[in-house]
């Protein structure tokens, strides 16, 4: 695509329809950061949780996606991918709304919480396979890293001011009341999402393979595919070492190693969301410049380095503190600018068919490995003390390059080559591959599209950013 095409092109802020649901995505982020604090509060407060309570119910968030895999196959066999997201928004509304009807009963126990949280888990799944086919549908190939830049930014931001609001808002209204909240903008997203017209295509009229064979096909996809392959071996490499210095452990080496306050400790989190945020916005510009492969790369190194700044803090409180401060904000950075290239280039290379089961195959290994390495974390920092831990974590995370280099990726220009339809990703998986990897690497422009969250909200409910 040439310069002036490209300058031509409309703005997506000029798009009813992404903006719409721009506006859904970014409510519930801000949601989700006051159930974030309000959950465990609940747990500790009016229930006296234990540490080990406490872990059990962030551990049953992730816990469903275990079987994003199977789920996935299942979403990819239905047509009506949008009613689905209407749907898991629907579900997360009204689990959520059972704790403080509970609440005003003084019914709540620590057995709701838990079922609270793996029902939400299990919706935020549903939503997030299905979400890719959706994406695809909304954006135009074009415009995928921009598209994924907006979303990502609005994200950042609510970790920014999120807590800022949540906190007064729950002292204010108690924990339980202020799930309302959330509630309420999983409902003003679901009725957004519903405004937002999809031109899909309808379900298949021959007879397909068994839900596990297709589960299968998905995560076998993503094992041939050279792009997905390197893209998921980097993601989850640097999510483990990353989770090793988990936000507790890094949390309790700011507290107790670097001899930090509260008050510091959450000014130096507040400086790192800032850096997530500007990677989000910047993300584009920077993979129009070095392109999206060399941005995605940049970034896998980007995100898990800056621990080694942590680690090797030292001196005056002054020193100490923006050294947490500096660690964060460029990790903040580098997770934007991987998180927003990989999930952009993956919707490029995925055919429409396998959308939803690739997303299922790869969410499965991608957030099966966080809760493993956030153990093997704990043992590290026992046996040889977390200052040692950062440092393995860093260097661990760095060395997932290593999955990138002898791939397609670091080569890749763009993802809107001048050569191919801007629907190439919705051709057969040969083609695809070849138009967003080989074809785009003289390619000068840079193209666009949570974990997850692309990555959907991928993030964790802690202080530290998440890979896709």
């Amino acid at each position: 695509m040439t310069g002036p095409a490209r300058s031509a092109e409309p703005s997506l802020w000029r798009d009813r329809r992404f903006c719409r649901f721009w506006a859904g995505h970014s409510v519930s982020q801000f949601g989700d950061r006051i159930t974030e604090l309000a959950l465990p509060l609940i747990a500790v407060g009016a229930l006296d949780a234990t540490a080990n309570e406490v872990a059990w119910l962030t551990a049953l968030i992730w816990t469903p996606n275990l079987l994003a895999m199977v789920l996935g196959a299942w979403v990819d066999h239905r047509a009506r991918k949008r009613r689905l997201m209407i749907l898991a928004d629907l579900v997360r509304a009204a689990v959520l709304l059972s704790l403080p009807a509970a609440y005003l009963l003084d019914a709540v126990t620590l057995g709701q919480l838990y079922v609270v949280a793996l029902l939400t888990g299990a919706a935020g799944v549903l939503f997030n396979t299905a979400y890719p086919p959706f994406f695809v549908r909304l954006v135009p190939r074009a415009s995928y890293v921009d598209a994924n830049s907006k979303l990502s930014a609005a994200r950042s931001a609510s970790f920014v001011a999120g807590p800022a609001i949540g906190g007064p808002l729950v002292q204010v209204l108690t924990a339980p009341v202020a799930i309302v909240v959330d509630a309420l903008t999983f409902l003003v997203s679901a009725v957004l999402i519903s405004r937002v017209p999809v031109a899909e295509p309808p379900a298949a009229a021959t007879a397909e393979p068994s839900l596990l064979r297709r589960a299968r096909d998905g995560l076998a996809f993503v094992v041939r595919h050279p792009v997905l392959r390197a893209g998921l071996g980097c993601a989850a490499t640097v999510n483990f070492f990353t989770f090793v210095a988990g936000s507790g452990l890094f949390v309790l080496y700011a507290s107790r190693s670097l001899g930090l306050s509260a008050g510091v400790i959450g000014i130096a989190f507040g400086i790192g969301a800032t850096g997530a945020l500007l990677g989000a916005v910047l993300a584009p510009r920077i993979s129009l410049r070095f392109g999206v492969g060399r941005s995605i790369s940049l970034g896998a190194v980007l995100f898990p380095a800056p621990l080694a700044i942590a680690a090797a803090a030292d001196g005056p409180l002054w020193l100490r503190a923006g050294a947490l401060a500096a660690a964060q904000f460029l990790s903040g950075f580098g997770v934007m600018l991987f998180d927003v290239n990989l999930n952009s280039l993956q919707a490029a290379v995925i055919p429409d068919g396998m959308r939803s089961r690739v997303a299922g195959a790869y969410s499965t290994i991608n957030y099966g490995i966080r809760p493993v390495g956030a153990v093997v974390g704990g043992l590290l920092a026992t046996l040889v003390g977390l200052r040692a831990t950062l440092l393995v974590a860093a260097v661990g995370g760095a060395l997932s390059l290593l999955w990138l280099l002898p791939s397609p990726i670091p080569r890749i220009r763009s993802l809107a080559p001048e050569n191919a339809p801007e629907n190439a990703p919705d051709n057969a998986t040969d083609n695809a591959t070849d138009n967003a990897t080989d074809n785009a690497t003289d390619n000068a422009e840079g193209g666009a599209p949570d974990n997850a969250e692309g990555g959907t909200d991928d993030a964790d409910a802690g202080s530290r950013p998440v890979a896709p």
